[in-house]
Order: structure tokens, then sequence, then C-alpha cells
């Protein structure tokens, strides 16, 4: 084991927690999630049924994404999953002119960078037999 695989299992992991928890506490409450999304994309153009349904979808997909990601399993397939929802986020924040959560979802896309092409460092997964 050398210093970059440890990183990499470090960020893998904490990118894992970052998005389980971010599913698991939208799970638990998800038509307010999901209402609370539809209002706050009142301003936008997108269509308000096409935002309820990615409320109600977004938290299975960050908790999914999230423990593939803690556990080391289909990692690449995970960390390109986390990367494509951060487009998503990205997309649909530009929509409301939310500069700020742009630039946080901005860093989660440079983390996701790492996570996908350092993928050789994944080590402490169920992916490496």
């Amino acid at each position: 084991m050398n210093n970059t695989k440890t990183a990499y299992f470090f960020l893998r992991v904490s990118m894992g927690i970052n998005f389980l928890g971010h599913g698991l506490v939208r799970l638990v409450k998800l038509q307010d999630f999901a209402s609370g999304m539809v209002k706050g994309f009142e301003t936008s153009w997108l269509p308000q049924p096409l935002v309820h349904l990615f409320g109600v979808t977004l938290p299975f997909l960050e908790f999914t994404i999230g423990l593939l990601l803690i556990i080391g399993f289909k990692t690449r397939i995970a960390a390109m999953a986390g990367a494509s929802l951060i487009i998503l986020l990205l997309f649909g924040s530009s929509t409301v002119e939310n500069w700020e959560a742009m630039g946080i979802q901005m860093i989660y896309a440079g983390l996701f960078y790492i996570l996908v092409s350092r993928i050789e460092d994944n080590y402490l997964a169920l992916d490496r037999k």
C-alpha cells in the first residue's frame, strides 16, 4: 500500500459518506424534499413535473452512489454516476441562477474527476480481488 492508494481510499469513502448522508436525510422526508425542489425551481423554465420527478429520484441516486463508493463496489460506475449527477445538478442550478450552489457543485465535479481518473489507485474495495 502506498500514500496514493490510501489517499484514494479516504477520498472515495468521504465522497461516499457525503452522498449517502444526503440521500438518507432526504429519503426520510421524500415528499417534503421533492416539494421543496419544485418551489425552489418555480422561476426556472424547467417543467414542474420533471423537477418533482427529479426531486423524488435524487435521494435514491445519492444513497446508492454513496453506498457503492463507501464499500468500493462498481467504483468506476459509481464515480461516473456521481459525476453525471453533478452535471445534472449544475444544469438545474444554472436555470435558477444559483451560482453559489454551482461553485460547490464544481468542487464535487473536481473530486469526481480524481475518483474517475485515478481509479487504478482504488484500494480496500470490494472491486479489488
